[in-house]
């Protein structure tokens, strides 16, 4: 469940706030203007309000400004042209069409124009029934303007006073999900869940952490001004570490499982890792109320009951472990209590306010970063039928074409708004996500028309229709990102609600025409879902490539880092983030496949294992760094660098093989073949490679033998390698399942 569906959580969090400040905003200022103006012009003020407030999502002041504005002048220009064409109905249908293309293509920019799309595409729905002069339209753009500016500098002027608490609210929420993935994590000690059921569970949860922590970043490590702003950055700062530390916890699961199974120590790692979870909980719930977080958690009863059950292990007789077996579980044990160290620096974090400079001394933040870039060159690039955006776009306008065709044939007054309405709704650019809207609009709608039946049979007042009204104004934008089918139940009442309190003797038939024209809309959404489709199957080798591309370059960042050629972490840091993205990337694609025809679905089994693999590499380095950064006294340093220059040549030369399975075959041309040419990096890669051959394990040098952590860093060294063998082999299946459909 979603942190923020509980009832605790969402008084506190972002979304409870987006909600209540877009409410107040669009009822506020159409209030406002009723009592000055008359109803049309009311209307329009809260129409030009109520699309731009689709733009009002947590985000850096001046992103959110530069994001709001170009809503608002868009989607006047779209009112004025369609408000232009509506008193001639052949002409505003293919304006309708012209502008759902050139909207729909705006997607090309990223997921943060999606709200500005279905703002664009809501307006023109909304305005196609207004034939109005000439002269009133222009008048009715000049409304829609000023509700939408009314709306914007409202907005921009209680943002930049809650700054500080948006900051909070999305930091408690990058914690919240951290939590959550901390909480699987603990599962993998427990036989009762299967291990890979909890790895597909944990690098899907890792796609939200790491989009929650990015969009921690991008409020946190912008505007730096106070010491209160000093305390969130530290916060934020103490929880990438700690992320690091629970991702290095990985250990050898099944063999800890074969050899202590549900025995009393396992039990007692999960409580702890479970605590751990509810402390990191216990912080964020902190974070959301301004408050200081102190340590709520007592975790020595755990910690002396796994020390005893070590104890009892070692000991000869019937319970006795193996040595390799106790090691493992004593790694495991010490770096459970290394995360609760880092939790209490967490705690720390929190209560103390410091200058934000000295955290980050000079260090340049702009690769963390998200980045507007709108070039218009990235349109063009998409205009071919090859791409995904192009085709979806195609797929809306001939969507709206058919819906307004359908409605402009029904037998009874349909507003066909709603059906092109319902539409733009549910048609989205991968057809998981328009399946997923599909039943939520569907359902959504009738619950909502059901119970706006249920208020307007018993609730007569004016104010308390208005009550509601402002209700489902919060709910509607509250839930868009963590449950539509609330945000679809909270638009219908809002809608109905509206029209009940301008014509109030027709809303038992406006109710009855929503409904079919709902049920309409879906059937035409579910129809084109299958035209023009973009499958993700045919995304998949660019995204692996993507993923091993990445992968190589965290590689050689960890080793420079762990041979002491670089003076910090900033370059390592660096490549791991954009390996995680590559990996995100790539998960998500798998999840949105996984909803698709089966005839769609390819090597599902295999991608699954090659993006676990890549998770435990990325484990495997993680835990290499920290090993070596907490062991610095008495290094073998010689030993240490010759093992790591070895394990990374190996690595490297697995990740080329890798590489090379997925290079684009041969192609002929006019009965020549063409060999597409390798990347100048894979060639001195491969030639050292070749040159040097198949490492061969050295034997152990007398003065690593003394040191303790010798064996560990060989055992990570040698996982990390058979992993990268078993990406190799899971590269090759997925190859192999790929070529079988044709291009």
């Amino acid at each position: 469940m979603h942190y923020a569906l509980d009832i605790r959580t969402f008084l506190f969090s972002h979304y409870f706030y987006t909600g209540v400040r877009i409410a107040i905003g669009v009822v506020g200022l159409t209030l406002l203007v009723f009592n000055v103006a008359d109803m049309p012009t009311t209307m329009t003020v809260f129409l030009g309000a109520l699309c731009t407030s689709l733009m009002d999502l947590p985000s850096p002041l001046r992103h959110k400004f530069n994001e709001m504005l170009a809503g608002v002048l868009l989607c006047t220009v779209v009112m004025l042209i369609i408000s232009l064409c509506a008193p001639v109905p052949w002409l505003v249908s293919a304006m309708m069409v012209v502008v759902s293309f050139f909207a729909s293509m705006m997607v090309v920019y990223g997921k943060k124009t999606m709200p500005l799309q279905f703002a664009a595409l809501m307006v023109m729905t909304l305005s196609m029934e207004n034939q109005v002069p000439i002269s009133d339209a222009f008048l009715h753009a000049v409304l829609f303007l000023g509700g939408g500016l009314g709306y914007l500098a409202y907005s921009m002027t209680v943002s930049w006073f809650l700054r500080r608490r948006i900051k909070q609210q999305v930091l408690a929420e990058a914690l919240f999900e951290l939590a959550r993935y901390l909480r699987i994590k603990a599962d993998f000690y427990d036989v009762k869940h299967d291990l890979a059921g909890q790895f597909n569970q944990l690098v899907r949860q890792q796609i939200v952490v790491a989009d929650k922590q990015q969009a921690s970043r991008d409020l946190i490590l912008r505007d730096l001004h106070t010491k209160q702003d000093g305390l969130l950055v530290q916060v934020h700062l103490s929880m990438l570490e700690l992320y690091e530390q629970v991702l290095s916890t990985h250990a050898d699961y099944a063999f800890l499982r074969q050899h202590f199974g549900d025995s009393d120590v396992m039990v007692f790692l999960r409580d702890l890792a479970t605590k751990a979870a509810q402390d990191i909980e216990s912080i964020a719930y902190a974070v959301t109320r301004k408050k200081a977080s102190e340590p709520s958690v007592n975790y020595k009863a755990e910690l002396r009951a796994v020390q005893f059950e070590m104890q009892e292990l070692a000991l000869p007789g019937p319970r006795q472990a193996s040595e390799e077996a106790l090691t493992i579980l004593r790694v495991t044990y010490n770096k459970i209590r290394d995360i609760i160290e880092l939790i209490g620096q967490v705690h720390q974090a929190t209560r103390n306010p410091v200058d934000p400079l000295p955290i980050l001394p000079g260090s340049d933040m702009t690769p963390f970063l998200t980045q507007q870039k709108f070039k218009f060159n990235m349109l063009l690039v998409n205009l071919r039928w090859q791409s995904p955006i192009f085709r979806f776009a195609i797929r809306v306008a001939l969507a709206v074409t058919t819906g307004l065709w359908i409605a402009s044939h029904l037998p009874y007054m349909s507003h066909g708004y709603w059906i092109v309405l319902t539409i733009v709704i549910i048609l989205k650019p991968n057809f998981s996500a328009t399946k997923q809207r599909m039943a939520d609009r569907l359902i959504g709608t009738v619950i909502g028309c059901l119970i706006t039946m249920l208020i307007l049979r018993f609730v007569h007042n004016p104010l308390g229709q208005l009550a509601v009204l402002f209700a489902a104004s919060v709910a509607a934008p509250a839930f868009t990102y963590i449950k539509y089918r609330y945000t679809a139940i909270a638009a219908s009442v809002q809608i109905l609600m509206l029209l009940n309190l301008l014509v109030p003797a027709g809303h038992q038939g406006v109710i009855g025409e929503r409904l079919i024209d709902t049920i309409i809309g879906v059937l035409i959404a579910t129809v084109f879902s299958y035209v023009l489709p973009a499958w993700e199957y045919r995304d998949l080798p660019k995204l692996l490539r993507n993923v091993l591309k990445a992968s190589q370059r965290y590689l050689t960042a960890s080793r420079d880092m762990l041979e002491g050629k670089v003076q910090d972490d900033f370059f390592y840091r660096v490549c791991r983030k954009g390996f995680m993205d590559s990996l995100a990337a790539l998960i998500s694609a798998l999840v949105r496949m996984m909803d698709e025809p089966a005839t769609k679905q390819r090597a599902v089994r295999e991608l699954n294992r090659f993006i676990v693999q890549n998770y435990l590499v990325a484990a495997h380095i993680a835990a290499l760094r920290l090993m070596l950064r907490r062991q610095q006294e008495h290094l073998p340093q010689a030993a240490i660098s010759k093992l790591i220059e070895d394990t990374y040549l190996e690595a490297s030369e697995h990740l080329a093989e890798a590489q090379r399975l997925l290079a684009p075959k041969p192609r002929k041309r006019g009965g020549a073949v063409v060999v597409s040419p390798e990347a100048p990096e894979d060639k001195a890669l491969s030639g050292k490679i070749e040159l040097i051959g198949p490492v061969t394990p050295a034997p152990i040098p007398a003065e690593a033998s003394a040191w303790s952590g010798w064996a560990n860093l060989r055992r990570r060294s040698h996982q990390l390698n058979q992993d990268l063998k078993e990406i190799v082999a899971q590269t090759a299946a997925i190859d192999k399942e790929l070529r079988k459909v044709p291009d």
